[in-house]
């Protein structure tokens, strides 16, 4: 497996290797024959295996096969991020070995490549060391690994579950590029999202039902007659279990996020809790009420339950006289991102929830929250669950239309991989559809970037710097379909 330019790919790896040799044996066997041990163990390269796998380098490349003049070493070698893995014997003798890392000088934003992978032995050390830097890559937070491999390697990378993108030409020679299927964002939306269509259509069928014709399935829902927005979250009884005061801070939080969503100044809040006993309830509510105090929105009343599993609701009131829906936007519509890149991960739930807002003041809070009222936006949501890609496949299948999101382009946390970032619940994360003449909207301390746009179809892809497109949601998010009504076209008959 490879990623690397010029001479530096695959076929430095296994050009000339014979079919029979210790190699071809290693990487080519049947995999579906089970094996009595392994005899090895896969682990990152201390400086001692490091030395030996790159000796084992250059006797495979330059000495024997003589596809280096002298060394095979290159900038990727002394790039600090490139990670080795190598197959060490029970003895200490290092049996091959593979280098993964970030493609190129420029910023890892996701996309790794695998390479240089040899050797020796026939203990299945190549198949091994290969599903090692798979697991390893996607523990780093990769969503693109690429290899270019020879066409008569291909079945093997296949047996492996990679998938062929294409064939190429490297250095003048036929290659194929493969890739490995990364479906975290995919399986995180099934996951949290799949189901509400099925459970919740019923309610869409009444004439007011899930927000009315035009807000169904928003973020809040408009009250009939009235200029009141509503919104309603329940917090995971996990943690409220775990961390009672960081699930009351959050309950506000996400609530709030929900209003600004539509652009709605907030009012009031009312929560609903459910405690063992006393002492746990006032843990619960105090964090709610350094949240309401910290955003400047008042708790009017709800309800306390004790002797019960642990559990916590909020419901959140607002005014907007012309609230923004989520399904405004349609095909042609650029895709913005306003994000608090403050704080840090919140501890115990690093890679999943971000945590800035509890760092800020009232006024970098409302200001934050007023970010959609102030710039009226085609369409809004709030980054929920689903993480940033999900959430824009919920605004784009509002919208009867897909979405492509440029992996470069999102604002993101330095201490971030792009993994945990698209797929984590960011504390304040605004998805925006506008035209290609709207402004940078003011949101405080949040940073705000044009990172996508809306398309025909459906789904969300994902776009890389050298063009190349992966998939990241295959379809709707919700099932609960585009949110037509007055006002709102059918993106997907238009299109």
């Amino acid at each position: 497996m490879t990623g690397d330019t010029g001479t530096g790919v695959l076929e430095t790896l296994f050009r000339s290797a014979p079919r029979g040799g210790e190699l071809g044996e290693a990487l080519l066997r049947d995999l579906s024959v089970p094996r009595r041990g392994s005899g090895f163990v896969i682990e990152d390269a201390d400086g001692p295996a490091l030395a030996a796998y790159r000796e084992l380098r250059r006797e495979q490349f330059v000495r024997e096969q003589g596809l280096f003049e002298h060394t095979d070493l290159d900038e990727v070698d002394e790039d600090p991020r490139t990670v080795v893995l190598v197959a060490r014997a029970t003895d200490g003798t290092v049996l091959g070995g593979v280098r993964l890392g970030p493609v190129g000088d420029q910023p890892d934003i996701g996309w790794w490549q695998g390479g240089r992978l040899v050797g020796r032995g026939s203990l299945g050390a190549g198949p091994a060391l290969v599903r090692a830097a798979c697991a390893r890559a996607e523990a780093e937070g990769v969503l693109r690994f690429d290899a270019t491999v020879q066409p008569r390697y291909r079945p093997f990378f296949a047996k492996l579950g990679w998938d062929h993108v294409r064939g190429i030409e490297v250095a003048g020679v036929p290659h194929e590029l493969m890739r490995w299927p990364v479906h975290r964002i995919r399986d995180l939306t099934e996951a949290t999202k799949r189901d509400l269509g099925s459970l919740l259509r019923p309610f869409a069928e009444h004439q007011t039902g899930l927000g009315g014709a035009g807000f169904v399935g928003d973020d809040g829902a408009p009250v009939p007659g009235s200029d009141l927005v509503a919104a309603c979250d329940a917090i995971l009884p996990s943690m409220v279990e775990r961390d009672p005061d960081w699930a009351g801070w959050c309950s506000v939080l996400v609530n709030l996020n929900d209003l600004a969503a539509m652009g709605a100044e907030p009012v009031a809040l009312l929560d609903s809790v459910g405690a063992r006993d006393r002492s746990f309830a006032a843990r619960v509510l105090g964090g709610v009420r350094r949240a309401s105090q910290a955003y400047g929105v008042p708790v009017i009343g709800g309800h306390t339950q004790f002797g019960v599993p642990a559990s916590l609701s909020v419901t959140a009131l607002g005014r907007a006289g012309s609230p923004v829906p989520g399904g405004g936007g349609g095909a042609g519509d650029l895709i913005r991102l306003t994000a608090d890149l403050g704080g840090g991960w919140r501890p115990g739930y690093a890679g999943r929830q971000w945590d800035s807002t509890s760092r800020r003041s009232t006024a970098e809070l409302r200001a934050m929250l007023g970010s959609v009222g102030r710039s009226r936006p085609k369409a809004a949501k709030d980054v929920s669950m689903a993480g940033i890609a999900g959430t824009l496949g919920m605004l784009a299948e509002a919208g009867g239309c897909g979405a492509v999101l440029d992996v470069a382009d999102v604002p993101r946390p330095r201490t971030a991989t792009a993994g945990d970032w698209l797929t984590c619940f960011p504390g304040f994360g605004m998805l925006t559809a506008e035209g290609p003449d709207a402004g940078e909207p003011w949101a405080g301390p949040a940073v705000s970037a044009v990172c996508g746009e809306l398309v025909a179809g459906a789904g969300v892809t994902l776009r890389w710097p050298d063009g190349e497109i992966t998939q990241a949601v295959p379809g709707e998010v919700t099932g609960l379909g585009p949110a037509t009504g007055p006002g709102i076209t059918n993106r997907s008959e238009k299109s």
